[in-house]
């Protein structure tokens, strides 16, 4: 398992990706900077430089408040805020370890991704 941070303004919002080749394959490029936006008021998205590996992740996930995941077909990076069905293709990258407000806020969120220290 690949310990990250993300950092949004003056928070620091420590996360752990699964023990899966496609949590490797997004914490290959750390550090990157994305900017997140709201997404059907569930989830916070941000395009990614290119779709991550998928293949051999499970067919679906049940997202839950806190979930780092990646919808295989757009190749996006989504971070889930509220529960969501189990959608085919979206993948689970791993979960933030605790409070993740400083997302919550509404509108874009500039965020800096890196692996933790």
């Amino acid at each position: 398992m690949t310990r990250i941070t993300l950092i949004a303004g003056d928070a620091v919002l420590p996360a752990t990706l699964g023990d899966t080749p496609w949590a490797d394959d997004f914490a290959a490029p750390l550090p990157k900077e994305a900017t997140l936006s709201d997404h059907r008021g569930r989830e916070k998205v941000s395009d990614l430089p290119r779709k991550l590996r998928t293949h051999g992740a499970p067919a679906r996930h049940a997202a839950r408040p806190g979930d780092i995941t990646t919808y295989a077909p757009w190749g996006n990076l989504a971070i889930f805020v509220k529960p969501f069905g189990a959608p085919s293709r979206l993948v689970r990258l791993g979960a933030f370890d605790g409070e993740f407000g400083a997302l919550l806020k509404s509108g874009r969120v500039p965020v800096r991704i890196e692996i933790a220290r």
